[in-house]
Protein backbone atom coordinates (compact mmCIF):
# COMPACT_ATOMS: atom_id res chain seq x y z
CA UNK A 1 0.00 0.00 0.00
CA UNK A 2 1.24 2.90 -1.24
CA UNK A 3 0.32 7.04 -1.62
CA UNK A 4 1.28 10.68 -1.01
CA UNK A 5 0.50 13.76 0.49
CA UNK A 6 1.67 17.24 1.59
CA UNK A 7 1.30 17.45 5.31
CA UNK A 8 2.56 19.53 8.27
CA UNK A 9 5.06 18.50 10.90
CA UNK A 10 2.83 17.95 14.71
CA UNK A 11 5.23 15.60 16.55
CA UNK A 12 8.35 13.64 16.80
CA UNK A 13 9.42 10.31 18.71
CA UNK A 14 12.15 8.58 18.83
CA UNK A 15 12.05 5.03 18.43
CA UNK A 16 15.19 2.76 17.72
CA UNK A 17 18.61 3.70 17.08
CA UNK A 18 18.39 6.65 14.51
CA UNK A 19 14.67 6.81 13.40
CA UNK A 20 11.42 8.36 15.13
CA UNK A 21 7.59 7.93 14.96
CA UNK A 22 6.07 11.42 12.88
CA UNK A 23 2.83 12.58 13.51
CA UNK A 24 1.52 14.69 10.25
CA UNK A 25 -1.19 16.49 9.81
CA UNK A 26 -3.11 15.62 6.15
CA UNK A 27 -5.33 17.47 4.14
CA UNK A 28 -7.32 14.37 4.00
CA UNK A 29 -6.23 11.76 6.23
CA UNK A 30 -6.14 13.92 8.79
CA UNK A 31 -3.46 13.03 11.30
CA UNK A 32 -1.17 10.19 11.28
CA UNK A 33 1.47 8.60 12.16
CA UNK A 34 4.42 7.12 10.54
CA UNK A 35 7.97 5.78 10.75
CA UNK A 36 11.08 7.84 9.62
CA UNK A 37 14.14 6.13 9.22
CA UNK A 38 17.38 8.40 10.09
CA UNK A 39 14.87 10.90 11.53
CA UNK A 40 17.63 11.84 13.76
CA UNK A 41 20.50 12.64 11.36
CA UNK A 42 21.82 15.36 10.26
CA UNK A 43 19.99 15.78 6.94
CA UNK A 44 16.46 14.86 8.73
CA UNK A 45 16.70 16.75 11.87
CA UNK A 46 15.54 20.23 10.47
CA UNK A 47 12.85 18.64 7.97
CA UNK A 48 11.54 16.76 10.44
CA UNK A 49 10.70 20.76 13.17
CA UNK A 50 7.50 21.05 13.85
CA UNK A 51 5.00 23.53 11.77
CA UNK A 52 7.22 22.31 8.62
CA UNK A 53 5.51 21.46 5.34
CA UNK A 54 6.54 18.23 4.01
CA UNK A 55 5.96 15.57 1.48
CA UNK A 56 5.18 11.98 2.70
CA UNK A 57 5.42 9.09 0.85
CA UNK A 58 3.69 6.38 3.02
CA UNK A 59 4.17 2.21 2.07
CA UNK A 60 2.88 0.05 4.19
CA UNK A 61 2.28 -3.95 3.80
CA UNK A 62 -1.10 -3.65 5.31
CA UNK A 63 -3.50 -1.22 6.71
CA UNK A 64 -2.63 -2.48 10.20
CA UNK A 65 0.94 -1.67 10.51
CA UNK A 66 2.29 1.48 11.05
CA UNK A 67 3.51 2.99 7.42
CA UNK A 68 6.89 3.93 7.05
CA UNK A 69 7.55 7.15 5.36
CA UNK A 70 9.71 9.35 3.03
CA UNK A 71 9.75 12.61 4.03
CA UNK A 72 10.96 15.80 1.65
CA UNK A 73 11.08 19.54 2.74
CA UNK A 74 8.53 21.56 0.83
CA UNK A 75 8.48 24.97 3.24
CA UNK A 76 10.52 25.51 6.68
CA UNK A 77 9.49 27.57 9.08
CA UNK A 78 12.49 26.32 11.39
CA UNK A 79 13.86 30.07 11.66
CA UNK A 80 10.70 30.95 13.51
CA UNK A 81 12.07 29.02 16.43
CA UNK A 82 14.75 31.89 17.44
CA UNK A 83 11.45 34.10 17.96
CA UNK A 84 10.06 33.26 21.34
CA UNK A 85 6.26 34.20 20.72
CA UNK A 86 6.35 32.52 17.56
CA UNK A 87 8.02 29.53 18.06
CA UNK A 88 5.70 29.14 21.76
CA UNK A 89 2.67 29.69 19.26
CA UNK A 90 4.20 27.20 16.50
CA UNK A 91 4.54 24.36 19.99
CA UNK A 92 1.15 24.82 21.39
CA UNK A 93 -0.93 24.29 18.00
CA UNK A 94 1.31 21.78 16.77
CA UNK A 95 1.17 19.59 20.28
CA UNK A 96 -2.39 20.64 20.82
CA UNK A 97 -3.04 18.77 17.33
CA UNK A 98 -1.10 15.95 17.75
CA UNK A 99 -2.33 15.42 21.00
CA UNK A 100 -6.16 16.08 20.75
CA UNK A 101 -6.98 14.22 17.49
CA UNK A 102 -7.52 10.96 16.54
CA UNK A 103 -5.69 9.11 14.20
CA UNK A 104 -7.20 8.49 10.82
CA UNK A 105 -9.99 10.76 10.50
CA UNK A 106 -9.75 13.53 7.94
CA UNK A 107 -10.55 17.26 9.17
CA UNK A 108 -10.42 19.54 6.07
CA UNK A 109 -11.84 22.40 7.80
CA UNK A 110 -9.23 21.72 10.62
CA UNK A 111 -6.55 21.44 8.00
CA UNK A 112 -7.03 24.46 6.33
CA UNK A 113 -7.57 26.22 9.82
CA UNK A 114 -4.29 24.90 10.84
CA UNK A 115 -2.32 25.72 7.70
CA UNK A 116 -3.93 29.39 7.29
CA UNK A 117 -2.87 29.74 11.29
CA UNK A 118 0.63 28.86 10.64
CA UNK A 119 0.94 31.00 7.91
CA UNK A 120 -0.11 33.95 9.71
CA UNK A 121 2.51 33.13 12.58
CA UNK A 122 5.57 33.07 9.75
CA UNK A 123 3.52 36.43 8.12
CA UNK A 124 2.97 38.80 11.28
CA UNK A 125 6.06 39.88 13.14
CA UNK A 126 3.41 40.36 16.07
CA UNK A 127 0.91 38.32 18.07
CA UNK A 128 -1.85 41.27 17.45
CA UNK A 129 -1.67 39.60 13.58
CA UNK A 130 -2.29 35.85 14.73
CA UNK A 131 -3.64 35.94 18.25
CA UNK A 132 -7.14 35.86 16.82
CA UNK A 133 -6.63 32.99 14.13
CA UNK A 134 -5.30 30.83 16.97
CA UNK A 135 -7.98 31.51 19.32
CA UNK A 136 -10.58 30.61 16.10
CA UNK A 137 -8.34 27.42 15.70
CA UNK A 138 -9.31 26.45 19.22
CA UNK A 139 -13.04 27.36 18.61
CA UNK A 140 -12.89 25.07 15.45
CA UNK A 141 -11.27 22.30 17.27
CA UNK A 142 -13.44 21.70 19.96
CA UNK A 143 -16.49 22.53 17.85
CA UNK A 144 -14.65 19.20 15.23
CA UNK A 145 -14.21 17.12 18.29
CA UNK A 146 -17.99 17.51 20.04
CA UNK A 147 -17.36 20.37 22.45
CA UNK A 148 -18.29 23.37 20.77
CA UNK A 149 -19.13 26.28 22.68
CA UNK A 150 -22.91 27.83 22.06
CA UNK A 151 -21.94 31.44 21.65
CA UNK A 152 -25.16 32.92 19.32
CA UNK A 153 -27.53 33.47 22.20
CA UNK A 154 -28.01 34.35 26.14
CA UNK A 155 -28.47 31.00 28.14
CA UNK A 156 -30.99 33.21 30.06
CA UNK A 157 -32.69 35.18 28.02
CA UNK A 158 -32.20 33.55 24.87
CA UNK A 159 -31.56 36.89 23.10
CA UNK A 160 -28.52 37.18 20.53
CA UNK A 161 -27.37 41.00 21.59
CA UNK A 162 -24.86 42.04 24.45
CA UNK A 163 -23.18 38.55 25.03
CA UNK A 164 -20.22 39.26 27.16
CA UNK A 165 -19.30 36.34 29.09
CA UNK A 166 -19.32 32.18 28.74
CA UNK A 167 -20.44 30.20 31.48
CA UNK A 168 -17.40 27.94 32.47
CA UNK A 169 -19.54 24.69 33.31
CA UNK A 170 -22.34 25.12 30.37
CA UNK A 171 -19.99 26.59 27.43
CA UNK A 172 -23.38 28.83 26.70
CA UNK A 173 -22.74 32.78 26.56
CA UNK A 174 -24.36 35.45 28.54
CA UNK A 175 -25.63 38.85 28.45
CA UNK A 176 -24.32 41.86 30.32
CA UNK A 177 -27.18 42.16 32.15
CA UNK A 178 -27.19 38.82 33.13
CA UNK A 179 -23.87 38.76 33.92
CA UNK A 180 -23.20 41.50 36.23
CA UNK A 181 -24.44 39.35 39.62
CA UNK A 182 -21.82 36.80 38.56
CA UNK A 183 -19.05 38.65 38.18
CA UNK A 184 -15.85 37.04 38.58
CA UNK A 185 -17.35 33.57 37.77
CA UNK A 186 -17.85 33.79 34.44
CA UNK A 187 -15.51 33.98 31.54
CA UNK A 188 -15.14 36.91 29.48
CA UNK A 189 -16.27 36.77 25.63
CA UNK A 190 -14.12 39.33 23.64
CA UNK A 191 -16.10 40.57 20.92
CA UNK A 192 -14.03 39.59 18.15
CA UNK A 193 -15.00 36.04 18.63
CA UNK A 194 -18.87 36.37 17.40
CA UNK A 195 -18.10 39.67 15.08
CA UNK A 196 -14.70 39.29 13.51
CA UNK A 197 -12.22 41.77 12.68
CA UNK A 198 -8.99 42.27 14.47
CA UNK A 199 -8.20 42.15 18.64
CA UNK A 200 -6.16 43.68 21.66
CA UNK A 201 -3.72 42.10 23.26
CA UNK A 202 -6.06 41.95 26.26
CA UNK A 203 -9.23 40.69 23.93
CA UNK A 204 -7.03 37.80 22.57
CA UNK A 205 -5.57 36.72 25.81
CA UNK A 206 -8.98 36.59 27.07
CA UNK A 207 -9.83 34.57 23.66
CA UNK A 208 -7.21 31.85 24.72
CA UNK A 209 -8.39 32.15 28.70
CA UNK A 210 -12.10 30.87 27.00
CA UNK A 211 -10.79 28.36 24.83
CA UNK A 212 -8.03 27.36 27.58
CA UNK A 213 -10.80 26.59 29.78
CA UNK A 214 -12.63 24.18 27.78
CA UNK A 215 -9.71 22.73 26.06
CA UNK A 216 -7.89 21.76 29.37
CA UNK A 217 -11.44 20.59 31.10
CA UNK A 218 -12.52 18.38 28.17
CA UNK A 219 -10.14 17.17 25.47
CA UNK A 220 -6.89 17.31 27.37
CA UNK A 221 -7.83 16.84 30.67
CA UNK A 222 -6.10 13.21 30.58
CA UNK A 223 -3.20 13.79 28.77
CA UNK A 224 0.42 14.51 29.66
CA UNK A 225 1.73 17.31 31.75
CA UNK A 226 4.09 18.84 28.79
CA UNK A 227 0.95 19.60 26.60
CA UNK A 228 -0.35 21.96 28.97
CA UNK A 229 3.38 23.19 29.93
CA UNK A 230 3.20 24.50 26.30
CA UNK A 231 -0.09 26.51 26.17
CA UNK A 232 1.45 28.01 29.43
CA UNK A 233 4.52 29.16 27.97
CA UNK A 234 2.56 30.78 24.95
CA UNK A 235 0.06 32.51 27.29
CA UNK A 236 2.79 33.71 29.68
CA UNK A 237 4.67 35.29 26.59
CA UNK A 238 2.06 36.80 25.22
CA UNK A 239 0.79 38.14 28.19
CA UNK A 240 3.87 39.79 28.52
CA UNK A 241 4.36 40.79 25.08
CA UNK A 242 1.16 42.77 25.90
CA UNK A 243 1.85 44.48 28.62
CA UNK A 244 -0.54 42.21 30.39
CA UNK A 245 2.09 40.54 32.88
Amino acid sequence: MRSETAAIVCALRNHGEHGAIVRLMTPEQGLIAAYVRGARGRRMRPVLIAGNVVDARLSARTEAQLPQAEIELVHSRGPLLSEPLPAAAIEWATVLTASALPEGQPYPLLYQAFEGLLDAIEASPSANGWGVALVRYELLLLAELGFGLDLERCAVTGANDDLVAVSPKSGRAVSAAEAEPYTGKLLPLPAFVRAGGRASWEDIADGLDLTGHFLLRDVLNDRSRPVADARGRLVERLRRAGGLA
